[in-house]
């Protein structure tokens, strides 16, 4: 069996046969899966009227249990964005009844953000959904496979990681 990485590869020994192109075989194809997938995932945000930061946000809310409630600044970290980004995103979650402020009883100042039902209900049928492909793609290896590929995925990520 052949994919394009292996096409690539032939391409590029033959036309830098000084260079090791080793690495395409593997980081190649983790980029072109990177691609494929996340058209897999803008497919399922579309079926559920959402866009990728909207799935980032809501989901950092609904991983943070009931009540659903983060502050801002937990928000920016789980989601790498900057405050002015953040508090647009808010907003226009808010906008779209998704999301409420709230304020925070722990911080005179400060607000929390918290899902509202319809945000509790969109990012769960999302989530659902979003595995269920994701498992699909998947079912071309084993589980044994599954768990040896996402360990070595794992030890290539930390580094990255830890630079954030």
């Amino acid at each position: 069996m052949r994919d394009e990485v292996d096409r690539l590869v032939v391409a590029w020994e033959k036309e830098r046969p000084d260079l090791d192109v080793l690495p395409l075989h593997v980081l190649s194809r983790v980029s072109r899966l990177a691609r494929h997938l996340d058209r897999a995932r803008r497919a399922v945000f579309v079926a559920h009227e959402l866009e990728p930061w909207e799935f980032d946000v809501l989901t950092a809310l609904r991983r943070a249990g009931d009540p659903y409630q983060l502050s801002p600044g937990r928000l920016l970290r789980a989601t790498l964005v900057t405050s002015g980004t953040m508090t647009n995103r808010i907003d226009r979650l808010a906008a779209a009844g998704l999301v409420e402020r709230h304020p925070d009883p722990a911080d005179k100042r400060g607000v929390l953000v918290r899902l509202t039902g319809k945000g509790l209900t969109r990012v769960d049928a999302a989530f659902a959904d979003l595995l269920a492909r994701e498992h699909a793609i998947l079912d071309a290896l084993a589980p044994p496979d599954r768990a040896t590929l996402a360990s070595l995925l794992r030890t290539l990520l930390i580094p990255f990681d830890d630079e954030s």
